[in-house]
């Protein structure tokens, strides 16, 4: 695909872009094309003047991804700045949110505006739009609990926005279409205490450092959680805890985060988290599903 083929912008384009500075676990390949659009409208006539064709992925903060080594062949789109915005209703309950805003500004907005129920997002390492997509969640909560509606800009251009109850949300899914991206989302919570808000974003705060490895190069929950049982914990008796393929490890801290020690590839992490849901097949008779999301070509 030349230069010539690819519809003008005003944000920006960019050919044979390295992905591995952009996702957590710092490796993988280059995107044939990254889109970093300059606000809604530039999203929207691109997509509608891209071939049809042509794959497209949403970038969030990419930490829920694996980027295999061969890269991603097509547009990788990444909302920048524009899309990274919070803005409370004043009602004290709802609040709008670009589809790049990350959790903590989600929640800490709401803390500002006295809104309770919004502070697990400041636990997800990621954005608005990841977390509509996925029905991202943590501590006791997923987004299906407090979304209203998304809007979302499909692969052929149009703007469409979407109630919750139309995302068919189930665990870690949502039934989003393939390359639609989420460029902003309505939360509701329920009127609370700035403060009391804030004790509980400084509780979960606490559980995240004591119990995950958060200054590792790693991409989050590796698996989801098989009904009435936790990953971990089959990882752990699976005597996964500590295994290496390369410089890929299953943390010592939280059996279901797979670390970059260093210099692990894609494929060794890909591979370590095989080997993983094989041994604990193996001990257990369940099969783990992957939760982080993988994309790309392998080398």
């Amino acid at each position: 695909m030349s230069v010539l083929a690819m519809p003008a912008v005003r944000g920006k384009l960019t050919a044979s872009a390295p992905l591995a500075p952009l996702v957590w676990f710092k490796s993988g390949g280059a995107a044939q094309w990254l889109f970093e659009p300059a606000d809604v409208d530039d999203l929207s006539a691109f997509l509608s003047n891209l071939d049809p064709e042509v794959p497209v992925m949403a970038l969030g903060l990419g930490s829920n991804m694996i980027v295999r080594d061969g890269g991603y062949c097509g547009v990788v789109v990444r909302l920048g700045k524009a899309f990274s915005f919070a803005t409370a209703w004043g009602d004290g309950k709802t609040i709008t949110c670009g589809g790049g805003t990350s959790g903590i500004l989600v929640s800490s907005t709401a803390r500002d505006a006295g809104i309770a129920g919004l502070e697990f997002l400041r636990s997800i390492p990621g954005t608005v739009g990841g977390f509509v997509r996925m029905n991202g969640g943590a501590y006791g909560r997923e987004t299906k609990d407090v979304l209203m509606a998304c809007f979302a800009v499909m692969r052929d251009g149009s703007g469409e926005s979407i109630p919750a109850q139309a995302l068919g949300y189930t665990y870690r899914h949502s039934a989003l279409p393939d390359g639609a991206i989420v460029v902003e989302a309505t939360f509701e919570g329920t009127p609370g205490d700035p403060a009391e808000i804030q004790a509980e974003m400084d509780r979960i705060a606490a559980a995240r450092e004591e119990s995950q490895p958060l200054r590792s190069k790693t991409g989050g929950s590796t698996f989801k959680n098989p009904e009435g049982h936790k990953a971990w914990a089959l990882i752990d008796a699976a005597g996964c805890r500590g295994l290496r393929i390369g410089d890929a490890q299953v943390s010592e801290k939280h059996c279901n985060f797979l670390l970059n020690l260093g210099s692990a590839t894609s494929a060794d992490i890909e591979a370590l988290g095989e080997e993983v849901r094989a041994r604990v097949k193996a001990t257990s008779g369940i099969e783990l599903e992957w939760e982080i999301q993988r994309v790309g070509v392998a080398s």
